[in-house]
């Protein structure tokens, strides 16, 4: 279970015109590029138990690998998709439910090192998180 383990974020590349392109407020980007999150992730089997700890919010989310879940961004978005494992990268596709756009998020361990990576609109970016 190459996932399993806590993460505490460590850098971003690119978060801030991600989270723009998002349509986030200028203040909500700069809180949210400072949030100190913490991650938490437990698999068992298809099924995962992902705890978010951030300045702003604490947030526990239950999934099962390919099944349909509703899920909100810290600053309110709404999103419903599902994630999918292929080998040793997580892939996460979520349509936001106020226009329908696409929001692609993967997720791998490379070392000791979570990269949390995501694609809107033509726009990439990317979280790493080292094990806490």
């Amino acid at each position: 279970m190459t996932f399993n383990g806590n993460w505490k974020i460590d850098r971003n590349e690119n978060y801030e015109k991600f989270m723009e392109k998002m349509g986030i407020n200028m203040v909500k980007r700069k809180l949210a590029a400072h949030d100190n999150l913490k991650i938490t992730i437990e698999q068992n089997g298809d099924s995962f138990h992902v705890k978010e700890s951030s300045n702003f919010r604490t947030l526990e989310i239950d999934f099962t690998l390919g099944v349909t879940f509703d899920y909100s961004l810290a600053d309110g978005t709404e999103l419903s998709g599902s994630w999918k494992l292929e080998g040793d990268v997580m892939t996460g596709t979520f349509s936001r439910k106020d226009n329908g756009n696409q929001l692609i998020t993967t997720r791998i361990v490379q070392g000791d090192e979570l990269i949390q990576s995501y694609n809107y609109e033509g726009v990439d970016a990317k979280r790493i998180f080292k094990r806490a």
